[in-house]
């Protein structure tokens, strides 16, 4: 490797990776969490036993933020001094904002169908095996990201 290959700041690209990774896949839990709380408060009222059973879209947007924390600790894990290369910063940074980006567009979907679903379930309580499957979708998007950001780390390995 040449001083070209590894200038000073090549790992300001990988640290800005990790960073992206954990700030928006924790927005996004956040989102999911704070607007299916709302949801729970208000369905609540009516349907107290169903609390718990409620308690799903909050779960599953927690589930968010530890993609992000997984791409992100393996990021950080890599950052060196003098042997981090522009190509592996540079694939860092694609691979947080990967797992970023679509953690944020999971807990926007999550809260959206999880503020909404657990008030319909707590009028027509068929409606919760729907609320589910559509949250399961949901989640998947985030599971798509960490797939790509995953991918891109091995790549930057070789």
């Amino acid at each position: 490797m040449s001083q070209t290959d590894t200038p000073e700041y090549a790992p300001f690209f990988g640290s800005m990776g990790a960073a992206s990774a954990i700030i928006f896949s924790a927005l996004g839990a956040a989102y999911g969490t704070a607007k299916s709380g709302t949801g729970i408060a208000a369905m609540s009222v009516m349907r107290p036993e169903n609390i718990m059973k409620s308690i799903i879209p909050v779960v599953m947007a927690g589930i968010i933020a530890i993609y992000g924390l997984v791409v992100a600790v393996l990021i950080a894990g890599q950052l060196t001094v003098g042997q981090y290369t522009i190509f592996k910063g540079l694939v860092h940074l694609g691979a947080g904002l990967a797992v970023g980006f679509s953690g944020l567009a999971a807990g926007f979907a999550i809260g959206v169908v999880g503020d909404s679903g657990v008030r319909g379930t707590a009028q027509q309580p068929r409606l919760f095996v729907g609320m589910i499957l559509i949250l399961i979708f949901a989640e998947v998007l985030g599971l798509y990201g960490l797939i790509v950001a995953i991918y891109l780390f091995t790549k930057s390995q070789s």
